[in-house]
């Protein structure tokens, strides 16, 4: 099922989780005992990233050699497992950063093949390795023309014209929205308008970058309504659960910490870190439940634990 059809005939708002596959070489069965302990909460869609090529510089006998490789890949297996498995819809992460529209075809047709109709259109960071477009081959540069690639698929309209058997797909398409803006748009009214021309070109809906100040969410949706943008904004969550990721998070994501929150963990032991972060989170999603919020999706990677005690406090 699409994440608007849940949205549409969910009779209270859906929570849903986002995790992250293992590394290179890595055993799934961490990544399903972390399900294991989330399907009571009956999520009806969980997302999982991708992660394109990085660079690695290892010094040998005989010099620097640089290697190429995906230290994250199994995207695609990873939502068809499980599906299969949980009969719980998925919602792969497609990159445009470090894959060629064709690339993206292939993955789109197997996705297809598998029965998944949802997937996240992002960009992608930057990474330290810029991957060649080999000669006659095309990449998509930002979101918006991945999303363009994705509705013509929808249509039927594939790279190749003289495909015999072309059928055409029906993913629902998602897309991420920033309540602080993107670190790249010199300001938010100029990010809105470039969200809305992913909606104008098929974007089904929209999931945010994590806040941890739910004013700026509430003021992200008044100013999309505002420029015309109507698709359901599913609020993104993540609980700060170390002292550091006072300091990564806003490096890493170009998010805010509100003053209260950073002057109350660095006050305090890092052994109540997580507490305190957990603590933070339960006001977040009760006063975003009390203003009729469609869902709220909760960035958790492979960590379950915090999650626990949330839904422990809200009785959820």
């Amino acid at each position: 099922m699409k994440v608007t059809e849940h949205l549409d005939k969910a009779a209270s708002p859906i929570i849903s989780f986002e995790i992250i596959p293992p590394l290179r070489g890595g055993d799934i069965n961490g990544l399903f005992s972390v399900i294991d302990e989330l399907i009571s909460y009956n999520p009806p869609f969980i997302d999982v990233t991708s992660h394109a090529a990085e660079v690695d510089y290892e010094e040998t006998a005989e010099g620097i050699k640089k290697k190429i490789k995906r230290k994250r890949p199994g995207t695609i297996g990873i939502c068809a497992a499980i599906k299969n498995r949980y009969n719980i819809d998925t919602v792969p992460h497609l990159l445009c950063r470090g894959f060629t529209k064709e690339e993206t075809e292939d993955a789109l047709i197997e996705l297809n093949y598998l029965g998944i109709e949802n997937i996240l259109a992002v960009r992608g960071d930057d990474t330290n390795y810029k991957k060649p477009v080999p000669l006659g081959k095309s990449s998509n540069n930002f979101t918006v023309d991945l999303v363009r690639q994705i509705v013509k698929m929808n249509s039927g309209k594939y790279l190749e014209d003289d495909l015999l058997d072309a059928v055409s797909t029906d993913f629902c398409i998602g897309v991420g929205g920033y309540p602080e803006k993107h670190f790249e748009s010199p300001n938010l009214k100029v990010d809105i308008q470039f969200l809305n021309n992913k909606i104008e070109t098929g974007a089904d809906y929209i999931v945010t970058q994590m806040f941890f100040k739910n004013e700026n969410y509430f003021n992200f949706v008044k100013l999309c309504r505002e420029s015309g943008i109507n698709v359901p904004v599913i609020p993104g969550l993540k609980v700060l659960t170390k002292k550091h990721q006072l300091t990564s998070l806003p490096k890493d994501f170009f998010i805010d910490i509100p003053d209260e929150l950073a002057e109350e963990i660095m006050k305090a032991d890092a052994a109540f870190t997580q507490e305190i972060g957990i603590n933070w989170t339960v006001k977040q999603v009760e006063e975003l439940l009390n203003n009729n919020v469609p869902a709220i999706h909760f960035y958790i990677l492979q960590n379950v634990k915090p999650m626990k005690q949330i839904f422990k406090k809200l009785s959820i």
